[in-house]
């Protein structure tokens, strides 16, 4: 029973908690892992939890520089990880600006617009997690274990006991930095080896086999582990070894470029260039699989993410019902108890006042209403919007932080209810007469703070469970997420803008506007986001491939595959799920050895094993280096003391590519790659095998 639980700090013991060096730590960690989030959600449209991790560091970090105590590396843990949250619900929605009816939200994909939403999401999924703390964390401790939630936990209370778990992690970080800067920096390694038939081969014709050999994917790979890894990659290999070669097939060069005009990836038949790099001279492409994957592929994927989206939120719906009556049931028996007895209330228990909630959700549809910078051309119109965010987001956050409480945050459908909630608001709009492109970007301000929201309360709701378990404050742990919010949110806004500029590298290969939405940065869900909205309030969707990806995705559910990761696979390019498939095969093969020597790992310890910590140093580093590389890239040249530093041009100065792939030939130079992911996937695999002994 919850009433018996007793924290590891008990709520008499005083202790140093919300602190300077908590908060500072805790925003310093929200920042990287923030970035990091931005990064790898705009590529592969995937995200790791980041409190483990961070909790690890800050245990290592804070007994040997700053003696922090287990409820300040909590409180830093805390701070740092409302960065992961609110990242992965901004990078999910708001590229969709971009891709808006002609671009008609290209003005509202600005830093300050951004900086806005992602401060309101984060702040409203906190606020609305307030009142429910007792209901999920405290009432139904036994029957909501929060998986990363408990986890955090244990890893804080082992930490206080002793021994150092981040070595292994930090190994990992130095690992994905030094590979980086070989194949980001030096060019030493191929970024994306590539194999692909000619369009007139007459067995197989333009099917490509290709991967991004990075630190992070395989680290991804290895953490979301085989099964997952598996249908991700099944879903690449449908479109990229089976339904872009039938297309190819099929349909005339002049079809495929049409539909590339009417998508807006072709000026017109007559201009060269576009997804294929169309020769109007010769009628042809000159890449057949990414003038067929942006041409048809791409919206069949949408229309299998979007249903599979659907259907997982539709398989939790029992779990839904459940979570908002229990919720409101046990809201109600606690304002009976707190009525019949003033009595004190133990530190353990202190939550911030329900007043809080009640006047922060009507500052942010006052707010929402009187700002400039957000979309709408009458506060009567954004009054409306503020309303459908402050409604949709009580339901979907309690909805999110159920489920989350029964199945962990990795697996929390928030495609699922954004998709639902972008309907549900392009139905009202609808219903009072308001459609057309004019409304779109409305609409995705809705759907995207509400992503951030569900994305941020879930992510809060494992906080609070570790919290819970250590002996925390909550009200510190919400006045420090409120914080980590609003501070992670100013570097996810810039981070977002410096990875949509063009680099040389890229202008070079045609990507001229905005990088997000190019095959260097796909933005799968954010893409997907905008193509409902389009469609639903311009009534002009490509409804025949979309419905073809909605029963790829009910197929897939028949066969008892779950149907959101497959169709995620079958949008992205098979180059990002490859190299994540096989980080997933080396955590099958690697369970499988320990299985053979009659090694079994308990659930909690496998969230501290060697090969989960290199893994999570694989992800950080990569995508932290992949980050500052970005930015060293997209910097335009500047002088100090009279000095011109030109980094863009210092990168290309040491860019070794051409010369090794004139020297040794094109397939050489790919293999050399591939042997340095095989090293490296090597490493990971003889670092999870080993024996787990205290360091």
């Amino acid at each position: 029973m919850a009433e018996n639980f007793k924290p590891f700090v008990s709520p008499e013991t005083k202790m140093k908690e919300f602190t300077l060096k908590s908060i500072l730590l805790g925003c310093v960690f929200g920042i990287i892992f923030g970035a990091a989030t931005v990064y790898l959600a705009l590529k592969a449209g995937l995200t790791v939890s980041a409190s483990i991790p961070i909790a690890v560091i800050a245990i290592t970090l804070g007994r040997k520089f700053f003696k922090t105590t287990i409820l300040e590396n909590n409180i830093i843990q805390t701070t740092g990880s409302a960065g992961e949250s609110i990242a992965a619900g901004v990078v999910f929605t708001l590229p969709g600006f971009l891709f808006l009816t002609d671009h008609g939200g290209d003005k509202y994909f600005n830093y300050i617009t951004i900086l806005i939403l992602a401060i309101f999401g984060g702040i409203l999924g906190t606020l609305m997690m307030i009142p429910l703390r007792k209901a999920l964390i405290v009432k139904e401790h036994e029957t909501l274990p929060y998986p990363e939630g408990t986890a955090c936990g244990d890893v804080l209370i082992a930490g206080e006991k002793g021994g150092d778990f981040a070595k292994t992690a930090f190994y990992g970080l130095g690992f994905a930095f030094s590979y980086a800067i070989l194949q980001k920096v030096l060019h030493v390694i191929s970024e994306v080896p590539v194999y692909m038939t000619k369009q007139t081969n007459r067995f197989f014709p333009s099917a490509k086999v290709s991967g991004e050999i990075t630190p992070e994917y395989m680290g991804v790979g290895y953490i979301i582990g085989p099964r997952i890894a598996g249908v991700l990659v099944a879903g690449g290999v449908m479109s990229w070894l089976v339904l872009i070669p039938l297309l190819a097939t099929l349909v005339p060069p002049d079809a495929m470029a049409n539909q590339l005009v009417k998508l807006g990836y072709l000026a017109s038949l007559a201009t060269p260039g576009g997804k294929g790099n169309w020769n109007p001279l010769t009628h042809t492409f000159t890449d057949f699989s990414s003038a067929v994957y942006f041409a048809y592929v791409r919206q069949i994927g949408a229309g299998a993410v979007a249903a599979g989206g659907f259907i997982t939120l539709i398989k939790t719906i029992p779990t839904i019902i459940s979570s908002f009556k229990g919720s409101l049931g046990s809201m109600k028996k606690g304002e009976t108890a707190a009525g019949a007895a003033k009595v004190e209330v133990p530190r353990t228990e202190k939550d911030l006042n329900i007043k809080i909630v009640l006047f922060g959700s009507i500052a942010l549809i006052l707010l929402m209403a009187f700002l400039p910078q957000l979309p709408g051309d009458s506060i009567g119109k954004k009054l409306l919007v503020g309303l459908l965010v402050v409604i949709f987001g009580a339901f979907f956050v309690t909805v999110s932080s159920r489920i989350v409480g029964l199945i962990g945050s990795s697996n929390n459908p928030i495609s699922g209810m954004t998709i639902a909630t972008l309907m549900g608001t392009c139905l009202v709009f609808i219903s009072v007469g308001w459609s057309g492109k004019l409304y779109e970007p409305m609409a995705l301000v809705v759907g995207g703070m509400i992503c951030i929201a569900a994305a941020n309360a879930g992510g809060t709701s494992q906080d609070l469970k570790s919290g819970y378990i250590v002996g925390a404050t909550p009200m510190y742990q919400q006045l420090s997420l409120f914080i980590g919010a609003i501070v992670s949110s100013i570097v996810i806004g810039l981070t977002i803008k410096f990875l949509d500029k063009p680099t040389a590298a890229m202008i070079a290969n045609g990507v001229t506007d905005h990088a997000i939405g190019s095959t260097y940065f796909p933005a799968p869900q954010g893409t997907l986001m905008a193509t409902l909205a389009k469609g639903i309030l311009s009534y002009n969707l490509d409804w025949q491939f979309v419905l073809v990806g909605v029963f790829i995705a009910i197929t897939m559910e028949l066969c008892g595959i779950k149907s959101l990761s497959f169709a995620v696979g079958a949008y992205l390019p098979l180059s990002t799920t490859l190299p994540i498939f096989i980080g997933g095969a080396i955590r099958g093969i690697a369970d499988r050895k320990r299985q053979k020597g009659n090694v079994n790992i308990a659930a909690e310890e496998e969230e501290l094993g060697k090969g989960n910590l290199f893994a999570t140093g694989l992800v950080a580093g990569g995508a932290v280096a992949g980050v500052v590389i970005a930015i060293m890239a997209g910097v335009d040249a500047f002088s100090i003391f009279g000095l011109t530093i030109d980094l863009p041009g210092w990168l290309n100065a040491v860019n070794l590519e051409n010369a090794l792939s004139h020297s040794m030939g094109e397939g050489t130079y790919y293999i050399l790659g591939a042997a340095f992911f095989a090293l490296m996937g090597w490493v990971l695999y003889k670092i999870a095998i080993k024996p787990q002994t205290a360091e």
